[in-house]
Order: C-alpha cells, then sequence, then structure tokens
C-alpha cells in the first residue's frame, strides 16, 4: 500500500509520529500496528481497516459494468442511497451495508404507467408521510440509469423519458425500481 501511493517508509512515520523501523517491521511481518493506529493507518492508505487487519487487498472480478446487475444499497441511519455494477464493500455512518433485494410489486407497491406523448408519467399509490415514503426511483435499461429521489409529503409520481433504449410498458428491455422506506426495494 505504501508504494502504491508512492511513499518511503519514513515518509509514513513522519506522517504517523512513529520510527519508521517500526513501518519496516510491520511490512516484514514482525509486528503488528497498535489498534489505535489502525484508523490513521486506514485514512492515509485510503484502504477499509478490515482490508488491513486480514492483509486481503484482492481486487474485485473485472465487471463488464452490465446495467443488469445493479445493486442498491440505503444507508438505515442517514437514507443515503449508493449503487455499484459490481461486487463492492459499501459502508456508511459506521456500518456495513448489504445490497437490497428487490421484490417484485404488490397489490401496496405498484406503479401505474402511462405511455405520454414521448414520456412515461408513473404514479405510485403510496404513503409520502415522514415516516413512510417512496425514497427513490431508479430507471434502468441496458445501456443508462436515470435515478430520481423523492421526499416525504410530495406527491409520489416521476416523468421519464422514453428514449432511454428501454420500453418499460414490455418491462423486457428496462426495470423500474423503487424504494420504500419501511419496506424495502420493489421492481416493476
Amino acid at each position: 500500500m505504501r508504494k502504491e501511493k508512492g511513499m518511503t517508509q519514513k515518509q509514513i512515520a513522519d506522517q504517523m509520529h512513529i520510527s519508521d523501523k517500526t513501518i519496516s517491521k510491520w511490512e516484514r511481518g514482525l509486528g503488528c500496528p497498535d489498534v489505535s493506529l489502525l484508523g490513521e493507518l486506514s485514512q492515509l492508505y485510503e484502504v477499509n481497516i478490515e482490508k488491513i487487519l486480514l492483509g486481503n487487498l484482492e481486487s474485485n472480478d473485472l465487471e463488464t459494468g452490465n446495467l443488469k446487475r445493479i445493486k442498491f444499497y440505503v444507508c438505515p441511519d442517514c437514507g443515503n442511497v449508493i449503487s455499484s455494477l459490481g461486487d463492492a464493500d459499501i459502508s456508511c455512518c459506521g456500518r456495513k451495508l448489504t445490497p437490497l433485494v428487490a421484490k417484485p410489486a404488490d397489490e401496496k407497491h405498484i406503479a401505474t404507467v402511462v405511455d405520454d406523448e414521448g414520456e412515461y408519467y408513473i404514479t405510485f399509490d403510496h404513503e409520502m408521510n415522514k415516516t413512510h415514503f417512496l425514497s427513490f426511483v431508479a430507471y434502468v435499461t441496458s445501456d443508462r440509469s436515470l435515478f430520481i429521489k423523492l421526499y416525504p409529503e410530495q406527491y409520489a409520481a416521476v416523468h421519464l423519458p422514453k428514449n432511454g433504449g428501454g420500453n418499460l410498458i414490455k418491462k423486457n428491455s428496462s426495470r423500474l425500481y423503487y424504494y420504500c422506506s419501511q419496506h424495502g426495494l420493489w421492481i416493476f
């Protein structure tokens, strides 16, 4: 990790206020950093602490970026939404996040799609209050995704362009994801 950063042992040691001999010992496997130094090492090397402890910095398999494999993550504390196209270690607010599993739309989470002159107008018969609401809608085709953030106390509806390369009405070349704050991720 130090070499990836283009730094010497002395430079790392000076930044951490320790000796370069200590860095040398760590790199030769003759010692381990004190737990109190892991946070600083993590920031310095821009690496997850868990990866430092495991000594495992293997890359994920090369993904082709296929949007059909898109994964969504939502932080239960702050509501932050993150997406990825491949395997990823995602965390927010100090918690490791797992990808959401999309469920097929049910009668309480159904989308109504109207084909309206060059765009889709999509409505949801869903509560939109501060404790139960749709947080986002994502329209995903084979080569692009459009993310739309929704907020409590607004009308649960979105306009989507039809020129996205997919046909939402047929549901075979595009997908519509939406996230309910109480019941998780849904797919139409």
